[in-house]
């Protein structure tokens, strides 16, 4: 397929045996999901829904990664199991599609856009609909357009393909503040856990709300850290290359943007160390400081992201964790790689903040800390940006001795 289709409701069109990606654009917020189904058209199991919340099957074969109005599914076609007869994906919102305006529906292969499919929005007062489906047709997988209103929200819409869903979270905590209404997609969880339900609630940290506080636990558990965002290639070309630590700013190869994480922690005892990828700081989670980051990705272009993970079951051993993020390639334009970072904890509604505030050619970026509050957690939103590692641990009072260094 060399050309892009234009499909209109109902049509449907061959799919390449390969990868592929599905991209869905709103003028404005929707939350995406894709579901996995048998012949039966219901999922096996939870882990056959991939949405903000679990954004990877329990095989890892269908991954979501966008956020707010970018919805963006990949699938791996030739791995799907053979009892999966279709995939389905939706999206629903707190608006009717008419308030929402049209939205546009692209099949990807790599950057070629195979086909594309535009839902009118005139006249449509749903605010859940049926997209499109990726379906099996005698050995082969094919692609048709729907368009299906349906009744509901998000919930209905998922417990229709078979989802339980979880009403509430399964621990209460206290929250001080937290976004009113729908609250943007999240980056990739930690593995899916065996609770028989999907939770589908989420916390957002803003300007005007920017703190919660998670109850005090004798066991919080692994606690994971998400560093998520769009890698490219729409950056400024032309943009500065120098940044960070001395001449440390390089066009990636793939013209896209590469961000690292990593943290800032303080224990208990005094002692003060740093977890990130420069310098092969990678921690450890079973000793001190009982942080550590997980294998880095070198390339920028490993769907999911980038992840820190904290021993919570040591939480009484560690003062504070300070999470912060620069940019290792590609244009210091924060706006443009759209990230999101997300805490997960057991048991506890994701947690996200977005990274998209940061202005001029300051590549660096104090996201939150967690702070110790006698036993409990205390989640912080920061989202201040910096020319580089100084500068934030000067605003910061850290007390680290920083010179150049390269992973």
């Amino acid at each position: 397929m060399s050309q892009s289709q234009t499909l209109v409701a109902g049509a449907n069109a061959p799919l390449p045996a390969d990868n592929i990606s599905i991209r869905i654009l709103s003028q404005n917020a929707i939350d995406c999901a894709a579901y996995r189904l048998t012949t039966d058209g219901k999922v096996r199991g939870d882990g056959d829904m991939i949405f903000y919340g679990q954004t990877r099957s329990d095989d890892g074969s269908v991954s979501f990664r966008g956020h707010d109005s970018d919805g963006f599914f990949d699938i791996n076609l030739p791995a799907q199991p053979a009892n999966i007869d279709k995939i389905a994906l939706a999206f629903s919102s707190a608006q009717t599609l008419e308030q929402l305006g049209d939205v546009d529906v692209q099949v990807l292969q790599g950057s070629q856009i195979l086909m594309t499919c535009q839902l009118s929005s005139a006249g449509r007062h749903e605010k859940a609909i049926i997209l499109a489906e990726c379906y099996r047709r005698q050995g082969s997988w094919k692609f048709r357009f729907i368009a299906q209103g349906f009744n509901g929200g998000l919930k209905p819409l998922s417990e229709h393909f078979g989802v339980e869903i979880a009403d509430e979270p399964p621990v209460q905590q206290n929250i001080n503040t937290q976004k009113a209404g729908r609250s943007s997609q999240a980056a990739t969880p930690p593995p899916i856990p065996s609770s028989p339900s999907v939770n589908l609630n989420k916390v957002t940290l803003t300007k005007n709300q920017s703190s919660i506080n998670l109850k005090k636990r004798d066991d919080f558990g692994k606690i994971s850290v998400n560093l998520d965002w769009n890698k490219g290639p729409n950056i400024d070309q032309k943009a500065p290359k120098k940044g960070l630590l001395g001449d440390l700013f390089k066009q990636h190869k793939s013209g896209g943007i590469d961000l690292d994480v990593g943290a800032m922690i303080h224990l208990k005892n005094g002692e003060r160390t740093l977890i990130q990828a420069l310098g092969d700081r990678f921690g450890s989670l079973q000793s001190a400081p009982y942080v550590c980051l997980r294998a880095d990705d070198r390339t920028g272009q490993m769907s999911g992201g980038e992840w820190l993970d904290i021993n919570g079951q040591q939480w009484s051993q560690i003062e504070e964790v300070f999470i912060f993020a620069f940019i290792y390639e590609g244009a210091p334009n924060w706006a443009k790689t759209d990230g999101v970072v997300t805490i997960h904890a057991p048991d506890q509604p994701p947690i996200e903040t977005r990274l998209t505030e940061g202005t001029g050619n300051l590549p660096m970026c104090a996201i939150a800390r967690l702070v110790n509050q006698q036993g409990s957690i205390n989640v912080e939103r920061i989202n201040q940006y910096f020319k580089g590692h100084q500068d934030m641990d000067k605003a910061f009072n850290w007390g680290f001795s920083w010179k150049r260094g390269r992973k």
